[in-house]
């Protein structure tokens, strides 16, 4: 074995030079240039991509990117100065179309160029943070051609000419003007922005200033609002064909301003035409589009609104206090639901059903509906009249319908209270003459009146109906008790519970005889099977059934008041009576004698008895006979009493009077409950709290809760502050 060492080498460190030909960058770059100019000439099919980018990649390599790059700018610089004197040469449409060419050739180009410089755009140009070759490509076509001082201004005239004639109805070669505004694009958005969209939306504000100028002078609204709309359709629609999406809202923000928002209150104002005018002829297609172009402007849709709310509540106010169109409580209040159907119909069809647009006519109605003090009277009124005849033959959806509407208008009532007091005496004629159409309507209204205002309010209501299903069952056990009263005249007693029913107070009346010998034995029977009750008989409430037979032996079975029965029943046993003897044998106030002898009298058709002299009023030294020549072609007449519809005026005080003292206990118990709640407040917070509390029934007055306050300090329930006089303790 050989004792030679081993030697190993191992290199450190290796120095490779290689000498570079002096020439070797120019004769390269000359190589480049003459094909940048043959790309350019559109004469590269002879070019090899391959062979030109290693020529440009060794030229970065060898440290020559610099040359490189700089040379790329200037030989892009004069072609692109040489294709701007070509466009800048041509004349009228040729201009664009030259431009729109060379910005096409120029494109292909660029991306032919940037494929041979790939290498130096993620080598050198990345290492140097200069341009990449298509941005700076891009921006030498903006310097040397876009911003050429022949081009630039021409261009934009160019361009915004083009727009002028389309919307002058000319037809334009869109797809050239979308290359055109695209290419600004393409430069970038401040170049877009700068050199074409500023002065393109200029423009068009002095154009719609001055159209909407000329279209108002010349135009009624509603022909206006078709202009506007038109406009704004074709300036959407420009922009969707050769405008940046970005442009909409600032086109469509020139038009509205120009031609809605400098014109609103003209426009809403204008004469037989303006919005009050389509209000009035329900012109429910020019009130939307009025809705959906003021609605894209500030304040558009409050100026629509504040007109509305204006003219709502000036015509509601005339149609309340007429004198004339208050004769009448059912047409009154039929107006009124008019006038509401009228409105939800605009609101709805027009309007969207926007919610301010409800918000604002639901206060108007409240403040014109309430400007009335009869309108709680007048829609009970209306109510009572459905419910007696306006109801038959309709559908069960379609009176839900009229009991929907009626709510609504109570809704806006202040004096809830006041409805209640003369929904309850309609309602009490109503079941006692048993004239409703239907208790399923009945029933529902009071179903929807609690569901509105609370047990509380419906719980008197509800008790009528309790009494009427009672007294039924009532009579049932009186007859099973008296069976020997099955022939002869009939009884039917309805007994009402004090409270429930309004109060009214007994009226004196003589009955006949053989009527209060009936009464007599009810009496004996209620009291003897209900131990500590009292019976006060109402005869003023009463009807009767009695058998007629005048001359010639014609009968009749005549419906009448029992006031009218015990007048008639007179004539049993005389020929001929006087007012004064009629008084005195039947007692019954003059008043109510009068009015029932003006039915039984004076009513044509209905004369069953005859006055001397004959007159339409009744006097103290009138003389009454039967009409011996009455007749009918119907067996069964029924005989009104003679009343007004609405309240007399002592009447309307009575029923008025008795409302607010109902207030009174409900305005201290609204106070205590405060009081107790919140143990010390001041005046104005209390007469806050109560107005809001007691809102759901009737505005309270603060006069009267004051009085109501000093009520409760005398009895001890409050006391004043000793420092402070308007601060008060509740006392527990």
């Amino acid at each position: 074995m050989s004792n030679q060492k081993k030697r190993n080498f191992q290199i450190e460190a290796f120095k490779h030079r290689v000498v570079v030909d002096p020439k070797y960058a120019d004769k390269t770059w000359q190589i480049l240039e003459r094909a940048i100019h043959q790309i350019y000439n559109q004469d590269a099919s002879g070019l090899s991509f391959e062979e030109l980018y290693r020529n440009a990649y060794n030229m970065v390599l060898h440290k020559f990117g610099e040359k490189l790059y700089t040379g790329f700018i200037a030989t892009m610089t004069g072609h692109l100065k040489e294709k701007a004197r070509l466009i800048e040469a041509a004349q009228g449409g040729a201009f664009l179309e030259e431009l729109n060419k060379k910005w096409n050739e120029h494109n292909k180009a660029l991306e032919m160029i940037r494929d041979i410089l790939m290498y130096m755009d993620r080598t050198y140009i990345e290492s140097t943070k200069k341009p990449h070759v298509h941005p700076m490509g891009l921006s030498l076509w903006r310097d040397n051609v876009v911003h050429s001082p022949k081009i630039h201004a021409r261009l934009l005239n160019t361009l915004l000419d083009l727009v002028y004639k389309e919307r002058t109805g000319e037809v334009i070669d869109r797809g050239l003007v979308r290359n055109v505004t695209k290419m600004f694009m393409d430069l970038g958005e401040s170049v877009y922005q700068d050199d074409f969209e500023k002065p393109f939306l200029e423009a068009s504000s002095e154009f719609y200033k001055v159209e909407s100028q000329e279209f108002i002078e010349s135009c009624d609204c509603g022909d206006y609002l078709k202009k506007a709309e038109k406009r704004l359709t074709e300036e959407i629609d420009r922009v969707g064909h050769y405008l940046d999406a970005k442009s909409e809202d600032k086109i469509t923000s020139v038009v509205e301003r120009e031609m809605i928002a400098n014109h609103m209150q003209r426009l809403v104002h204008m004469e037989n035409s303006g919005l009050v005018n389509m209000l009035l002829n329900d012109k429910y297609e020019d009130l939307g589009r009025m809705y959906n172009l003021f609605r894209r402007v500030t304040n558009g849709l409050a100026t629509v609104r504040d007109v509305m709310t204006s003219h709502l509540r000036e015509m509601g106010k005339q149609l309340v206090t007429d004198p004339e169109k208050s004769k009448d409580p059912v047409e009154f209040v039929q107006r009124l639901l008019d006038e509401r159907d009228k409105y939800d119909k605009i609101i709805s069809t027009a309007f969207g059903n926007d919610k301010t647009f409800q918000n604002a006519s639901n206060s108007s109605f409240e403040y014109f509906i309430n400007l009335n003090t009869r309108s709680p009277e007048f829609i009970s009124l209306f109510v009572d009249d459905k419910l007696r005849k306006g109801l038959k033959g309709i559908t069960d959806v379609d009176v839900e319908v009229i009991l929907d509407k009626v709510m609504m208008l109570f809704r806006y009532l202040q004096e809830k209270d006041v409805f209640e007091k003369y929904y309850k005496q309609h309602l009490a004629k109503r079941l006692l003459s048993g004239k409703t159409v239907s208790d399923d309507a009945e029933k529902s209204l009071i179903v929807k009146l609690k569901t509105e205002c609370g047990y509380q309010f419906t719980s008197k209501l509800e008790g009528m109906f309790t009494d009427m299903k009672t007294s039924e069952d009532t009579m049932r056990g009186f007859y099973g008790s008296h069976p020997e009263l099955s022939e002869g005249p009939s009884l039917t007693v309805q007994v009402l519970t004090t409270g429930s029913w309004p109060t009214q107070p007994a009226v004196p009346c003589n009955l006949p005889a053989e009527v209060s010998v009936l009464c007599e034995k009810f009496r004996s029977y209620y009291l003897g099977t209900h131990t500590g009750r009292r019976l006060s008989w109402q005869t003023n409430m009463g009807t009767a059934d009695i058998k007629a037979v005048f001359g010639k032996g014609q009968k009749h079975e005549l419906n009448v008041s029992t006031f009218q029965m015990c007048v008639l029943m007179l004539f049993n046993n005389s020929d001929r009576l006087s007012y004064k003897e009629i008084e005195q044998a039947t007692e019954i106030p003059a008043p109510e004698l009068k009015r029932c002898l003006q039915s039984l009298a004076c009513v044509k058709g209905k004369n069953v008895i005859k006055k001397e002299p004959m007159s339409k009023d009744i006097g103290e030294d009138d003389l009454f006979v039967v009409n011996d020549k009455f007749t009918s072609k119907f067996y069964k007449v029924k005989i009104g009493t003679v009343v007004a519809q609405k309240e007399t005026e002592p009447e309307k005080q009575e029923t008025r009077q008795r409302v607010e003292e109902d207030r009174k206990p409900q305005i201290e118990a609204a106070i205590v409950r405060i009081m107790k709640s919140r143990k010390i407040l001041d005046h104005n917070n209390i007469i806050a709290e109560v107005t809001k509390q007691l809102q759901p029934r009737f505005l309270a007055n603060p006069t009267e809760i004051k009085k109501r306050i000093e009520s409760l300090i005398e009895r001890d329930f409050l006391e004043r502050d000793n420092t402070d006089r308007k601060l008060y303790r509740y006392l527990a």
